[in-house]
């Protein structure tokens, strides 16, 4: 499991630039594609799994907005954080106001990004992860100036052209290791400076050495009237649609592999059972050291299989304290990771539980449209089926539940092959 990471969105501005509107409601809370900007930002950086904590800065005046813009937003089970404090009279003071309410939600990295930037991608993220994996002291997500630049001078002066090679246009989000960047947002702030306008800019004051990292166009921030015009119809677009940089064709990926995962776990004094990221009502729970998802622990051992990369207790030890109640969609997450670094997507799912109680058909569909998206597929690739082991065994003394899950991945195959 990689290490921890937060995003702390940047929403505490009023958007004055964005003129020639009918409403003057802050630009982060305009509608796009039928939802405020701000809810696309924040599904767009919990898509990723490594991220678990959100953090949006927020004026003090737009709690009502935020809340809506969150309810929104179609967000995993997997994110464990999402808070929201007061921003600063400056968009830096309004940063250290989010890494202070990080202090005690704890993470390694954090990815500080604008809530006007929508369409921030997963392979933009993965950049920025992979640069901090490195042991990078910062990463800026940025592209490479394509335009001519001019400048003018002054009036009835010629124009001064700029030579591009080596400029980068800046983006968010801008990723640090948690600790150091807010020890230099801390200083700048002892020592009077309030208005930088970049982390990165107050990074490098600071002594901090920071990387380029892979930023992409269509991750723009809408100022103007016309880039809310833009957002609305790129977030309408098919194209647009989370995940699509690391999720190749199907029929591009012709190793096909399959592993088998199985589980148990016993009964215990409670009132539901969590099966397949669902809570399902009963007079008693599973006993565990996690949430005791038995579905998706035995998801999570087939994946782990398939690409024969050990097994969940490997990666996630029950005498782990962090793992104590833990939402066990979180493991299929990093599952599902390790498969996309292998550049391969899940292709079907097949699920049988063995229980005599509760009983799974009133709550399959449920069950099944959970499991397909902790999993990121369609819910036509994923089958959930139930039996009884005849009262036999301790499944059918109504002892606990069994899971056997099947599950399909698609590879590319490696060159040697």
């Amino acid at each position: 499991m990689g290490k921890t990471a937060a995003a702390l969105v940047v929403a505490a501005g009023r958007g004055t630039r964005l003129a020639g509107s009918d409403t003057a409601l802050p630009k982060q809370y305009r509608s796009i594609a039928g939802r405020p900007v701000l809810s696309h930002t924040l599904e767009a950086l919990a898509a990723h799994p490594r991220i678990s904590t959100i953090v949006t800065v927020i004026h003090p005046d737009d709690v009502d907005l935020y809340e809506t813009a969150a309810s929104k937003a179609a967000l995993p089970a997997a994110l464990v954080n999402l808070e929201m404090t007061f921003g600063g009279e400056t968009r830096q003071l309004s940063v250290l106001e989010g890494l202070k309410a990080l202090r005690s939600l704890s993470c390694d990295f954090v990815f500080i990004h604008d809530a006007a930037r929508p369409f921030v991608s997963i392979e933009v993220l993965k950049s920025l992860f992979d640069k901090l994996d490195a042991g990078a002291e910062g990463a800026l997500a940025a592209v490479p100036v394509a335009d001519t630049l001019k400048k003018s001078t002054e009036p009835d002066k010629p124009l001064e052209t700029i030579d591009r090679r080596g400029l980068w246009a800046a983006q968010t989000p801008q990723a640090f290791p948690f600790p150091a960047i807010l020890e230099a947002h801390s200083k700048a702030a002892l020592e009077g400076l309030v208005d930088f306008t970049d982390d990165t800019g107050l990074a490098e004051w600071a002594g901090m050495r920071i990387e380029l990292s892979d930023g992409d166009p269509s991750n723009f921030k809408i100022t103007t009237a016309p880039d809310l015009k833009r957002a609305d119809q790129q977030a309408k677009a098919p194209s647009m649609t989370k995940m699509h940089a690391l999720n190749p064709p199907l029929s591009h990926l012709q190793d096909i592999r399959t592993g088998i995962g199985y589980d148990v776990h016993a009964f215990d004094k409670g009132d539901q059972v969590v099966l397949g990221g669902v809570a399902v009502p009963h007079v008693k729970k599973l006993k565990g050291h996690s949430d005791a998802d038995v579905v998706l622990h035995a998801i999570t051992d087939a994946t782990l299989g398939a690409i024969g990369d050990g097994d969940i207790g490997q990666h996630f030890p029950p005498s782990d304290p962090q793992w104590k109640g833990a939402s066990s969609d979180r493991f299929q997450a990093d599952a599902l990771e390790r498969v996309k670094k292998l550049g391969g997507r899940l292709a079907h799912i097949d699920i049988t539980i063995v229980c005599e109680e509760p009983k799974i058909g009133p709550h399959r569909a449920e069950i099944r449209n959970s499991v397909a998206r902790i999993c990121e597929l369609p819910a036509s690739r994923v089958s959930i089926k139930a039996t009884t082991s005849e009262r036999l065994g301790f499944t059918g003394r109504k002892e606990g539940i069994a899971a056997l899950a099947s599950v399909t991945v698609r590879l590319p195959f490696p060159e040697n092959e």
